[in-house]
C-alpha cells in the first residue's frame, strides 16, 4: 500500500492541530476551575455568616448572584471539555454553539479590556463595594481564571468549529456566496439591521469613551473603568458591522473566509451575552432607585443601549448563518452539476 508524501503531511498536521486544541481546551477547564471553587465558597461563606459581603446586597442578594455565576463556571469548563472529549462531537449543535457562542461572547472579547485594565489601573485587587468580601489573592486568582478560559477557549472552539462545520471556516470569502444571500429580498433586513445598529452603537460608546457626556446622568461617575468597557464596546460594534459588509460585499475575495466569520461569531456573542446580562440591572435601578448606586447612563438610555446591543448582535449571527447555509447550496449545486455533466 503506497501513502502519499501530501497525505502523511496532511495526517501530521491534523494531529499536531488536534494536541493543540485539547491542551487549550483543557488548560481553559483547568484555568476556570479556582474561580467555581471560590465562587462556592463564598456562597457557603454567605450562608454561613462567615463572609463579609458588600453592604449593598442582602444575603439573598448575593447568594442568588454568586450561584448565577457559579452556573456560568461550570458551563464554560462542560464546554471546554466538549470540545475535545468524545462525548462532545454528540452534542446538537444548537445547544453546543449557543453555549459556545455565549461564552465566547463573555470572554474573548473582554481579555484587551482586561490587560488594558490591569496595565492602567493603579489599585491592586478589588476597591469599593468589593474590597470587603474579595482579597488580593482572590482578586488576581479570578482575572487569571477569566483570561486562562478566555485564550483557551479562543484557540481550542476555532478548531473544533472548523473540523465539525468546514463549510463555515475553510476556504475563501467568495462573492457567488455573498451574492447567493443577497439575491432573496427577505434576507436584506437582517444585514441591513444588522450594520446600522453595530454602527449606531459603536458611534455612541466610542462617542463616550472618549469623553462625551450626550446621553449620561451623571458624567462626574465614570470612571476609568467604564471609559474603557465603553471602548472595548464600540470597537467590537464596529468589528460587527465590518464583518457582515465583508461577507455581503465580498470584494476581496482572497481574503480567508475564518477573519470575518470568527470576528463576527465574537462580536455579535458579546453585543447579546453583555448587553443581556447588564439589561436587568437597568430595569432594577428604575423600579428600586436605590441611593447608594449611580450610573453614568440615563437608565432609558441604557435600557435602549442594551435592547439595541441584543438585537445587533442577533442580526449579526443570523447574517453568519445565513451565509454559511448559501456557501452549502452553492456547494450542493456545484456537486449536482457535476454529477450531471458527468452522468451526460
Amino acid at each position: 500500500m503506497r501513502v502519499r508524501i501530501g497525505d502523511v503531511d496532511l495526517l501530521v498536521s491534523e494531529r499536531r492541530w488536534l494536541s493543540v486544541r485539547r491542551f487549550s481546551a483543557y488548560g481553559a477547564a483547568l484555568a476556570m476551575t479556582p474561580y467555581l471553587l471560590i465562587k462556592i465558597s463564598w456562597v457557603v461563606g454567605a450562608l454561613l455568616g462567615l463572609l463579609p459581603r458588600a453592604e449593598q446586597l442582602s444575603v439573598s442578594g448575593f447568594v442568588f448572584l454568586n450561584v448565577v455565576t457559579i452556573g456560568m463556571a461550570a458551563a464554560g469548563i462542560t464546554l471546554a471539555l466538549a470540545l475535545v472529549r468524545p462525548w462532545g462531537e454528540r452534542i446538537p449543535a444548537v445547544p453546543l454553539l449557543a453555549c459556545a457562542w455565549i461564552g465566547c461572547g463573555f470572554l474573548i472579547p473582554m481579555i484587551p479590556y482586561a490587560l488594558l485594565d490591569s496595565l492602567l489601573s493603579a489599585d491592586d485587587g478589588a476597591s469599593g463595594a468589593d474590597a470587603a468580601v474579595l482579597p488580593g489573592w482572590e482578586a488576581s486568582l479570578i482575572q487569571l481564571s477569566f483570561l486562562g478560559m478566555g485564550i483557551g477557549l479562543a484557540v481550542a472552539l476555532p478548531l473544533y468549529l472548523r473540523g465539525r462545520w468546514p463549510a463555515a471556516f475553510v476556504g475563501r470569502v467568495r462573492p457567488d456566496a455573498a451574492a447567493a444571500c443577497q439575491g432573496q429580498p427577505h434576507r436584506s433586513w437582517p444585514a441591513v439591521t444588522a450594520v446600522v445598529s453595530t454602527v449606531a452603537l459603536g458611534a455612541i460608546n466610542l462617542y463616550w469613551a472618549a469623553g462625551g457626556t450626550l446621553g449620561l446622568r451623571h458624567p462626574s461617575a465614570r470612571i476609568l473603568e467604564w471609559h474603557l468597557q465603553a471602548g472595548n464596546f464600540g470597537i467590537w460594534s464596529v468589528v460587527g458591522a465590518g464583518s457582515v459588509w465583508v461577507l455581503l460585499h465580498a470584494r476581496h475575495a482572497a481574503l480567508p473566509l475564518w477573519i470575518p466569520v470568527s470576528l463576527g461569531w465574537l462580536a455579535s456573542g458579546f453585543l447579546v451575552a453583555w448587553s443581556c446580562w447588564k439589561l436587568p440591572f437597568a430595569f432594577y435601578l428604575a423600579v428600586a432607585s436605590p441611593a447608594d448606586t449611580v450610573w453614568p447612563e440615563e437608565l432609558a438610555v441604557a435600557a435602549v443601549h442594551n435592547v439595541l446591543g441584543v438585537v445587533a448582535g442577533t442580526t449579526v449571527l443570523t447574517v453568519l448563518l445565513r451565509t454559511y447555509r448559501a456557501r452549502l447550496d452553492s456547494r450542493h449545486s456545484s456537486i449536482v452539476g457535476a454529477d450531471r455533466g458527468t452522468v451526460a
